[in-house]
């Protein structure tokens, strides 16, 4: 077999690639060998590019770059890339068609590979700056650019205490330290891993001089999308590929805007445009950990040599081993469904190499196991009582359409624990205040009285479990029923948390689809010792502007919390109110 090309100086180090093309060259054909030579003939900078280099449209294509996994976060020396040309793409293909494939971790499905194609400059809108202070560190190797008119945006939003004003501020002093380095220049550029960002290898430019700005006439010139968005076609007729004579560091000009007309419009007039994606957790709503797993049908008869069991209590407890370990997480329930076979429930205790522990459920669809005389009426209702009653779970989160019974689950466990085993001192609920429709104005009262408007949920549940608790007591026993429970459950106002601690608590956020990131863990930070926090939503009512079913902070905290021992997720998938609602969410 032919020895790989020597290394070109001192201490280098052999390019892997050059050792697998080398490895693959005695069962290639005269042409690809030809081939695979012309591109060993290069200087070693460029000869590893074009491995990969079939990844560069992909990415031109695709959306805005997301933050590296730390697995792909090794970087090469900084020197500045070289366009690939088309045929050293095509040769490029039948090497990297052969390279072995090395499967992708759960983490870093949702994360893009970084590419080795020509950096590429990235315009930013106001927004993105006003939705996500740390953009400008999001892009990679990739530069960065800002028109004047933006920083004269930021400094009109930089006045208030609402969220867009806090992010305005911490961009503007971001830009501050980037410009504040010892010998920043900002006519050539400033380097955006100069205050510590290492995952951010590019550069930030100003607009520091004015550009050949020709707009259609339709467009008013005073507006500011239409300032940016010349800007954003003056710097792509800069680097166009015709001047790439005069110009060699041409590249692709990107307007990267939240903004979804600003992104028509460039659009309509030739432009390249994207939305910032980086701030979303998932890529599709359809990819959220929904918290069960289905074991195959031939589970037991693959576990049948290898299972061990035990009991402990009332409990079984099942070790299992096998390729479907891989897949599991911790607090994740497993259940087992098969005509002719008994059924098997169970949780995710415990996973240890290759084998894990499953612990079967304590059966809640039996009237002697109800909860507050609540008994669960599907799978799914049974397992989060499981995970709402275990003392050990410190943080639930109930996703779900409506109808499905999270607040009457989570009232339900929570009055059993505040007021029959004492764990917990009171209930406090609290939800995100964002209205349907039109708002009334402001309302009287005290914070509580101010927030009895938007707990009609709760009325509605807490009638139900005093009707069903009082049973035959009559008018009086009902009447004593309620005030006591009322007096257990306290009504929060979310504008005034921060700051707070709360000691032995049950916490109920409802609404939680239209928190944002931020809010969520300005929330479940106030937990402190004995507190348990119960998060629920519908992703598919969110009311909040520039909120996704991948950036909710209720999509947010479940990605997060997943695998953690003290943490517990279900998805509920069947309404149990009545059978016009279950029809009307099907059909309408």
């Amino acid at each position: 077999m032919p020895l790989p090309p020597p290394p070109t100086k001192r201490g280098a180090r052999l390019a892997h690639e050059a050792v697998d093309s080398t490895a693959r060259r005695r069962t290639r054909s005269p042409v690809t060998a030809t081939a695979e030579n012309e591109l060993e003939n290069q200087p070693a900078d460029a000869s590893a590019r074009p491995v990969k280099a079939n990844t560069a449209p992909a990415r031109a294509a695709g959306n805005t770059p997301r933050r590296s996994s730390p697995a792909t976060r090794a970087r090469k020396p900084a020197e500045q890339p070289r366009p690939v040309s088309e045929p050293a793409l095509l040769r490029a293909q039948p090497a990297a068609s052969g390279a072995p494939h090395h499967p992708v971790s759960p983490a870093q499905r949702t994360r893009k590979a970084k590419t080795n194609g020509p950096k590429r400059l990235f315009v930013l809108d106001t927004n993105v700056l006003l939705h996500d202070p740390v953009a400008l560190f999001r892009f990679e190797e990739h530069d960065i650019y800002l028109p004047m008119i933006v920083l004269e945006e930021l400094d009109g939003h930089k006045k208030g205490m609402t969220e867009v004003a806090r992010n305005g501020r911490q961009t503007s002093r971001l830009l501050d330290a980037l410009a504040g380095v010892k010998g920043a220049d900002m006519v050539h550029g400033l380097a955006l891993d100069s205050t510590g960002h290492s995952e951010a290898t590019g550069k930030l430019y100003f607009q520091t001089a004015p550009l050949d700005v020709t707009m259609p006439a339709a467009l008013p010139q005073g507006k500011a999308d239409n300032q940016i968005l010349g800007v954003v076609a003056a710097l792509q007729k800069l680097h166009a590929k015709e001047n790439a004579a005069q110009d060699p560091d041409h590249r692709e000009v990107v307007l990267v805007s939240k903004d979804i007309n600003m992104r028509v419009k460039a659009r309509a007039l030739g432009l390249a445009a994207e939305d910032y994606e980086s701030d979303k957790t998932l890529e599709d709503g359809d990819l959220l950990y929904p918290g069960t797993l289905q074991l195959p049908p031939d589970f037991w008869t693959r576990q049948s040599k290898t299972v061990e069991s035990w009991q402990s209590g009332s409990h079984t407890y099942y070790r299992i081993s096998g390729p479907i370990v891989p897949q599991l997480q911790i607090n994740e329930f497993v259940y087992f469904e098969s005509p002719g076979e008994p059924s098997l429930y169970a949780r995710v205790t415990e996973i240890r190499d290759k084998t894990a522990v499953l612990k079967t459920l304590k059966d809640f669809t039996h009237l002697k196991n109800g909860v507050w005389g609540v008994t669960a009426r599907n799978r799914e209702q049974n397992f989060a009582l499981n995970v709402l009653m275990d003392p050990e779970v410190d943080f639930v989160t109930l996703a779900g359409t409506a109808g499905t019974g999270k607040t009457l689950l989570a009232l339900a466990s929570g009055l059993t624990q505040v007021l029959d085993d004492r764990r917990y001192t009171e209930i406090i609920m609290t939800r995100a205040t964002v209205s349907v429709g039109e708002d009334i104005g402001f309302l009287p009262g005290t914070e509580e009285e101010k927030m009895g408007p938007w707990m009609g949920a709760l009325d509605d549940n807490l009638e139900f479990l005093a009707k069903g608790d009082a049973g035959g007591a009559g008018e009086w026993g009902r009447a004593a029923t309620n005030e006591l429970i009322r007096s257990r459950i306290k009504i929060k106002s979310m504008n005034f948390m921060r700051g707070r601690t709360f000691l032995n608590k049950w916490i109920i956020i409802d609404e939680a689809q239209n928190l944002t990131p931020k809010q969520m863990k300005t929330l479940i930070t106030r937990a402190g010792p004995g507190t348990k926090i119960i998060c629920m939503g519908n992703l598919a009512q969110i009311d909040t502007p520039y909120l996704t079913e991948g950036s909710s902070g209720l999509t947010y905290a479940v990605d997060r919390f997943k695998g953690w021992p003290h943490g517990g997720h279900i998805t509920l998938a069947r309404g149990e109110r009545s059978r016009l609602a279950d029809f009307a969410s099907e059909v309408l």
